[in-house]
């Protein structure tokens, strides 16, 4: 191993930002991968994700080792996955122009018997992408800030009611604490709710839209959130929402499915943020709960409760998988974001309702 490695500067930077928390004493490189050598100021178990955050950022990955009597920092090159971000691209196009024509369809228009209608669809459109990307657009920015490698967001096309499945990001890498487990789980609902609602109003303030009445139609059940909104705007109870008040209600829908605190849902990231390992409770028996509630609204209530079985088997299925373990996992939230994340969860609470729609 050589002792002066080639990118003096990188070395500077690093061991400036890494002797707080490990007096370094000797550095070596071998082709791409450095050596610190030195003692720890502190218990590994406390400073390791704090040395973790620092390689990070300088586009590296370490693992501490203790060899022949001595601690060693080893910091190779982080190899991010290839990224063909044309897909996120096309996706992206793709997603624009399915809720186009289903946001055209909401407008009254017949793109089918008149293509050039389509365009009657650009305000949902312009909607529901900035309700989803706003929600994918707070992990992506949160886990960067700590140091975690993540994908730009992937929207999914697909001719539903809203012409679209909604956005995912993928996340590569460890989780460096329970601190950026619970940043990062709670941004993208909380930013997502809070465009939301700004949608919400917007589209209240709209005239009403007299959409066509031939097909099925789709009667909403508005959630309490939405509700207290809407006292505040004169609304015709009898004519539909405008279509862009209906982005904001799918925003809503959208954040209280996400806020379910179970599995690999951002509720399940916070929740285990939160109490650790003992979310891994809550994870098991949240599906059984999900179902159940399903057959009640359908059976008792006659309502379609179909959505709630649909996710509790969903869940049954990926919540078995467990929670992948952040890399620091004894430092508890401090009492500020403990008290964020109850407000968050009665926020998801109020963007609730029993049977979300109904088909008729």
């Amino acid at each position: 191993m050589n002792n002066l490695p080639n990118k003096p500067h990188i070395i500077d930077e690093l061991s400036e930002k890494i002797n707080p928390f490990f007096s370094i004493y000797d550095i070596q490189r071998q082709d791409e991968t450095f050596y610190f050598f030195g003692t720890p100021k502190d218990d590994l178990k406390v400073i390791y994700p704090k040395i973790w955050a620092v390689f990070a950022e300088k586009g590296y990955q370490f693992s501490a080792k203790y060899e022949l009597g001595e601690h060693m920092l080893v910091a190779s090159p982080f190899k991010p996955a290839h990224e063909r971000r044309w897909i996120n691209v096309v996706l992206a196009l793709a997603t624009v122009i399915t809720t186009m024509v289903m946001g055209s369809f909401l407008f009254g228009a017949d793109p089918i018997s008149r293509p050039f209608e389509v365009t009657k669809g650009i305000p949902f459109t312009i909607a529901i992408m900035t309700v989803l990307g706003a929600h994918e657009a707070g992990h992506y920015i949160v886990a960067k800030r700590h140091g975690m490698h993540t994908s730009l967001p992937y929207f999914i096309p697909f001719p539903s009611l809203i012409g679209t499945m909604g956005a995912v990001i993928r996340h590569r890498g460890p989780i460096p604490s329970r601190k950026a487990l619970f940043d990062v789980g709670i941004s993208g609902p909380l930013i997502g709710l809070i465009v939301s609602v700004v949608v919400t109003i917007i589209g209240l303030l709209q005239p009403p839209v007299a959409a066509a009445s031939q097909g099925m139609q789709i009667q909403l059940s508005l959630p309490p959130l939405f509700e207290f909104i809407a006292k505040f705007f004169p609304i015709d109870e009898t004519l539909p929402i405008h279509p862009v008040a209906f982005a904001g209600w799918v925003g809503m829908l959208v954040t209280a499915l996400n806020l379910i605190p179970a599995g690999q849902l951002d509720g399940g990231h916070v929740l285990r943020s939160m109490l650790g390992e003992k979310a891994s409770y809550v994870s098991t028996v949240l599906p059984f709960v999900l179902i159940s509630l399903g057959f009640y609204v359908t059976y008792f209530l006659n309502k379609d409760g179909f959505i709630w079985v649909f996710w509790g088997l969903l869940l049954s299925l990926f919540a078995a998988a467990g929670h992948p373990k952040p890399l620091d996992d004894d430092v508890p939230l401090g009492k500020g974001r403990m008290l964020l994340g109850i407000v968050t969860f009665i926020l998801g609470v109020l963007c609730v309702t029993l049977a979300p729609f109904q088909v008729k």
